[in-house]
């Protein structure tokens, strides 16, 4: 049972009664007078368990951008009703509008929109549906939740996508697709062409030269039809936050980028996400279906507060990958993980495959050096207060440990590319297309 603004103006037109008849029995009896109206408001008012309610289907949204959330109220009763609805969703699912009035005549139905602009990306869930029924009087209302399940998916946002058509121009090059062709070597035997200065040597061919009797040398086309694997780590190292955005979600982004890139370039891609056990694996032949099948798979997926398994993340990659392959493995460059489980089984991933750590750096701690670091003039320690200089000092430290880290990696043949967030995506992708060019994956 709810009460409305008219039972408080009710009572309070009562009370009012004491100053013109100040009779304590006059206002008692105004009270409950006030009470029973009320009470038989209430008893007068259709049940809300009689009214049904269902929820059309909620449609993803990359995260930032609105999606629409709509319900179906139907009144089967022979009785008009007047209610408030209110449509809960969890804070993250940031629902606007999510109150309405309405009336429903005998056997109509009619429909409430909720607009739902997400904060965070996954699966974002309804809590109830609360309806008011106001009685006749409309001084009280009977009231009830129901569960009306809901979901809306919150993709990732894939804020790399602006880098997509530049890079699609650098493999047309490389593709020899373009106006300019580029004569980088590949694996693929394209055509033969007369020699000109400047052209490598080694790709002379002698014997055709023979037969024309003049110089003559192969061109090749980029390596196509590729395998690229990409696994995600999503551990604990993954779950902490740099610019406000977690490790993960700057991963996801980085991965979408060269997961629609080799897409186009004619590559196989294939997707590994988890930690101690593989949540999630997307492979797909067809170029389109790629990008969707990513997103929808990296949408719910939450760090977990546990440490990589790498061996059983390695073997996992070995058991579906036979040929040779460029194996990405998206993980923070953290010293402690990556020596204690990654690096004793680097090398069975190096001996048969080409492999590259993306990691994602941390721009505080170059911010948090000595200005020395920098240039500044003025770097004497006295310049600085204690607490900026054991920052510095931490940071140092840090940095130092991450690039011996690397080192360790690149002793293994791993290539390290440890980029802040917003240049991660497209390091990699070039990284990515300098293989391609020299024919090495």
């Amino acid at each position: 049972m709810a009460v409305t603004g008219r039972f408080v103006a009710l009572v309070a037109a009562g009370t009012a009664l004491l100053l013109i008849w100040p009779q304590a029995m006059l206002v008692r009896g105004w009270w409950v007078l006030s009470v029973a109206l009320a009470l038989l408001d209430v008893a007068l008012a259709t049940s809300p368990g009689r009214l049904s309610a269902t929820r059309s289907p909620v449609e993803p949204v990359r995260l930032g951008a609105s999606t629409r959330s709509r319900l179906t109220v139907t009144n089967p009763t022979r009785r008009q009703v007047r209610m408030q609805l209110r449509d809960a969703w969890q804070p993250s699912a940031g629902a606007h509008h999510d109150r309405s009035q309405m009336v429903l005549h005998p056997g109509r139905s009619a429909t409430f929109d909720v607009t739902l602009t997400p904060t965070r990306r996954g699966d974002r869930l309804t809590d109830r549906l609360t309806v008011r029924v106001f009685g006749p009087l409309g001084l009280a209302a009977r009231q009830r939740s129901f569960d009306v399940p809901g979901v809306a998916r919150a993709l990732p946002p894939f804020h790399s996508r602006k880098h997509l058509p530049s890079l699609l121009a650098e493999l047309r090059q490389l593709d020899g697709r373009s106006a300019v062709r580029t004569r980088g070597q590949g694996t693929e035997f394209d055509s033969l062409r007369d020699y000109v200065e400047g052209d490598d040597v080694r790709s002379i061919d002698w014997r055709a030269s023979a037969r024309r009797q003049q110089v003559v040398v192969r061109t090749w086309q980029p390596e196509r039809d590729r395998h690229v694997v990409l696994v995600l780590d999503t551990s604990r190292t993954s779950a902490g936050r740099i610019l406000d955005m977690p490790r993960l979600d700057s991963a996801m982004d980085a991965a979408l980028l060269l997961g629609a890139l080799a897409s186009r370039a004619g590559d196989r891609v294939e997707v590994l996400i988890g930690d101690r056990t593989v949540h999630a694996q997307v492979r797909t032949d067809r170029r389109g279906e790629l990008l969707h099948q990513l997103v929808t798979a990296m949408a719910p997926v939450e760090p977990s507060l546990v440490e990589a398994d790498w061996p059983r993340l390695v073997g996992a990659v070995s058991a579906r990958v036979r040929r040779r392959a460029l194996v990405v493995l998206l993980t923070p460059l953290e010293p402690a993980a990556v020596e204690e489980s990654l690096l004793p089984v680097l090398p069975t991933l190096t001996h048969h495959h080409r492999v590259v750590v993306a990691s994602v750096q941390d721009p505080a701690l170059a911010a948090a050096t000595l200005p020395a670091q920098h240039g500044t003039a003025d770097a004497s320690p006295s310049a600085f207060d204690l607490t900026q200089v054991y920052a510095a000092a931490a940071a140092e430290q840090t940095i130092a440990a991450r690039a011996h880290t690397a080192e360790s990696l690149n002793r293994l043949n791993v290539h390290v590319v440890d980029e802040p967030p917003d240049r991660l995506p497209l390091a990699l992708c070039q990284h990515y297309l300098a293989l391609k060019a020299r024919g090495l994956l």
